[in-house]
């Protein structure tokens, strides 16, 4: 038998005299075609073939651990995007800005917007098997957008794990009888009890319920601003943080796979209770008002640029979008998963939470307008309060087992944070592992979670909330800024086309004008256009100081850009400086898939794509973008 191989599989094809069969050969590890002539076998020829499936990952150079099971890369994509962003800023969200109107913008945006970049970060995360920083070995020129991502996420996680550390609290007062919020501290005024059932009194005198002092005065001790600084931390929910941390440490301690076991739980179990809320609050008594002043349009709204500008953040907030997670998750897949479908799978799941969300609000808040005479939106809080002070309130009106409804919110609440945290720290800690790979992932999880846990510490003073205000502006816009420059890298610099020749490469698939128009125009436009709206938005009126601790935040941020690129640029062996700019903006010569046997052939296709982009710099561009 010649030992002589072919990897010219389609140019045997083309030959009628030949006869092909596809056998699984004992000795080899891969598939085999033997190619023999018809009328004898006098030549036989080894054509070995790459597996669509699993083999690739077999081959040598695969050092990167793999989620156990897809349906566990699912899952925790599901963990990480539904969160807090669903079960309280949407529906305050839509409130503000139209009500049913709002889902239009919402779910335009949510098309030629978050779905395109949401399936773009999954094939860029797969296809290198890279994290959010090593990914832009793509164009190392812009490494500091990665860099930039795993910061603000430093910034994040401190706030997440102290809305848990709260709820905590919360959930440990839910087995009380009665609900502690549910009636007013002896010896205070002017306190309303949430469990009053009727019309509020009347009088001139400025009353305050129950939730909202249980809140403000009992778990957080808040103060009215920041102009005496931000206080101490309050010890009991010191504890409570430490408890999160530590959980969040455990689920992590061995990587992907005690992560991808607990998505199990950490996914699914939330929309249980989810059903479970939806079933009562669609039975509580005024929830129908409540419904339809959610789901009816004011389509005047739809004029409102601030809605539009609503819709994208909220598309941001809620498929966690921009900021390397996504990338990060789909790092830990087998090459060939079909992410295509995950991707459209895990953006309309997420839609369709938010709207189910915004039906178990309402239907509360109904309930809580209802039985106090008011509106809906007189009783409609933003933010934790909606959380800890509008929903509890509502709770405590309640005649039908009252603490069981409130312990499956804040344990509803509780297991959304720890799946969306989770995510998040699994980011930062790749990046560091994929820029240091030398580090044990034990040691790294340890090192973030107790950065996270001080970080932390500063939302769970007296100030916490305020100070949210201070960084939660230089951060959106500072999240805005990279993820403009992440699409221009993707989608400008490396080219569409070289993206659709990936896909195909990796996939098997084309990629239709859809997406190639929205990674190529609409997507970068739109957030272009978004960034610039809140450029000029007003910000939270907060003292100087803490505002120009904000600037400085997103300018040490922002700048990660400037400073890796200049050390992409001095790292490039070139003399001239234009040929040290053009070897930074171009891929590293590793870029591609993991597989030593995939790179290779990928080395050889893409050397046919390049002799293909002929023509003018004009034709060029658009053979990157449309062809």
């Amino acid at each position: 038998m010649p030992a002589e191989k072919s990897w010219n599989v389609n140019d045997v094809l083309k030959s009628p005299e030949l006869l092909v069969l596809s056998l699984n050969v004992g000795e080899f590890d891969e598939n085999v075609k033997i190619v023999s002539p018809i009328g004898g076998c006098r030549d036989v020829e080894l054509v070995p073939i790459r597996s669509p499936v699993s083999n690739a990952d077999s081959d040598s150079g695969i050092t990167r651990e793999k989620w156990s099971k897809n349906v566990e890369f699912l899952l925790s994509c599901v963990a990480l995007s539904v969160g807090f962003g669903n079960i309280w800023r949407f529906p305050y969200t839509a409130l503000k800005n139209g009500g049913g109107a709002f889902l239009i913008p919402y779910l335009i945006v949510l098309f030629v917007v978050g779905r395109p970049l949401y399936y773009l970060e999954m094939v860029m995360g797969q296809f290198s098997s890279r994290g959010c920083v090593k990914v832009f070995d793509v164009s190392p020129l812009m490494r500091g957008v990665g860099v930039g991502q795993t910061m603000t996420f430093f910034t994040i996680v401190g706030y997440y794990a102290a809305l848990m550390a709260i709820a905590i609290r919360y959930l440990m007062a839910s087995f009380e009888d009665p609900l502690p919020w549910s009636v007013c501290p002896e010896g205070v005024q002017g306190c309303l009890n949430s469990s009053l059932v009727g019309l509020l009194p009347a009088g001139n005198e400025t009353r305050v319920v129950s939730a909202e002092l249980y809140f403000k005065s009992t778990i957080i001790n808040a103060v009215p601003n920041l102009n005496d600084g931000i206080g101490l931390p309050d010890w009991k929910l010191a504890i409570c943080l430490l408890a999160c941390w530590t959980v969040v440490t455990a689920i992590l301690i061995k990587g992907i796979k005690t992560s991808g076991k607990a998505s199990y739980f950490l996914a699914i179990f939330p929309y249980v209770i989810l059903i479970v809320l939806l079933g009562r609050s669609c039975t509580l008594e005024g929830a129908k008002e409540g419904i339809l002043h959610f789901v009816t349009p004011q389509w005047d709204k739809l004029l409102d640029k601030e809605v539009w500008f609503a819709a994208i953040t909220q598309c941001f907030y809620s498929l966690t979008v921009g900021l390397g997670a996504v990338i990060v998750f789909a790092s830990f897949n087998s090459f060939p998963n079909n992410i295509y479908r995950d991707a459209m799978i895990i953006s309309w799941l997420d839609t369709l939470t938010s709207i189910l969300s915004g039906v178990i609000v309402f239907g509360v808040v109904g309930n809580l307008a209802h039985v106090t005479n008011q509106h809906v939106p007189d009783v409609m809080k933003a933010g934790p309060e909606l959380t800890f002070i509008t929903y509890p309130d509502a709770i405590a009106k309640m005649d039908f087992a009252p603490n069981f409804f409130a312990v499956m919110f804040f344990l509803m609440f509780i297991l959304l944070g720890l799946g969306s945290n989770v995510g998040i720290v699994q980011t930062i800690v790749t990046a560091i592992r994929d820029m240091h790979p030398q580090l044990q992932t034990w040691k790294v999880v340890l090192g973030v979670t107790i950065c996270g846990f001080f970080c932390g510490l500063v939302y769970i003073t007296p100030a916490g909330l305020l100070m949210l205000d201070v960084v939660e502006y230089p951060v959106i816009f500072a999240s805005l800024t990279l993820v403009i420059l992440e699409a221009v890298t993707f989608c400008w610099i490396y080219g569409v086309n070289r993206i659709c020749q990936d896909i195909k490469f990796m996939l098997g698939i084309e990629t239709g004008i859809f997406w190639r128009m929205c990674w190529g125009v609409l997507t970068p436009a739109i957030i272009i256009a978004v960034f610039i709206l809140q450029f000029t938005k007003d910000a939270a009126k907060i003292p100087i100081e803490y505002t120009i601790f904000g600037w400085c935040l997103y300018a040490f941020i922002v700048l990660q850009v400037v400073g890796w690129g200049v050390y992409a640029v001095m790292k490039q062996p070139e003399k001239r400086v234009c040929a040290k700019i053009a070897g930074a903006i171009s891929p590293t010569k590793d870029w591609g898939p993991e597989s030593n046997e995939l790179k290779k052939e990928y080395d050889v296709a893409i050397r046919r794509y390049k002799e293909s982009l002929r023509g003018n710099w004009l034709n060029r561009l658009y053979c990157r973008v449309f062809k």
